[in-house]
């Protein structure tokens, strides 16, 4: 009878193990599964931030055009190291410190690139990035503007090199 006993308890042991292997399996899919939601729904509200403030971009465009900012080349200043490196762009600097910028097309983009040798032999070509509604948001200088306020400020004093 003990043997009897023995056998169901092992028994029962080995389906407590699986049932507690087959929750934990359960609750790391169900995390995952709410992990991949939050992230998609991050992308879509920095999607439709950015789709807002390109709409803004492209109506200050016209407003430095109107009120005869012309575009000027747009230059890099390199992750470390000092000085600037040529690029394609042709825009306007939104902060005094030639970090940021917008392109003839509305793009936005954060002036910084690799400063390697073949970089500042050859220019660099800085990829746009998502525009903000907030520039500066989450940065280490603690500096934040909004889009409408930061691109009136250059419309009354725009940056040039």
């Amino acid at each position: 009878m003990m043997a009897a006993m023995g056998a169901d308890t092992e028994h029962s042991g080995t389906e407590d193990a699986d049932r507690s292997a087959d929750r934990v399996a359960a609750e790391s899919q169900h995390r995952a599964e709410v992990i991949a939601a939050q992230e998609q729904a991050l992308h879509r509200a920095r999607q439709a931030e950015h789709e807002k403030a390109t709409v803004k971009i492209r109506t200050a465009i016209e407003k430095f055009r109107a009120a005869g900012i012309e575009p000027i080349p747009l230059r890099a200043r390199p992750y470390t190291g000092s000085g600037t490196i040529r690029t394609a762009l042709r825009g306007w600097y939104l902060k005094t410190d030639q970090s940021l910028g917008i392109d003839e097309d509305g793009r936005f983009y954060v002036l910084r690139v690799d400063g390697g040798i073949l970089s500042r032999l050859r220019g660099a070509t800085p990829e746009p990035s998502l525009a903000p509604l907030v520039v500066g948001r989450g940065a280490r200088d603690g500096e934040t503007f909004d889009i409408d306020e930061l691109l009136q400020m250059r419309l009354e004093d725009p940056v040039r090199p």
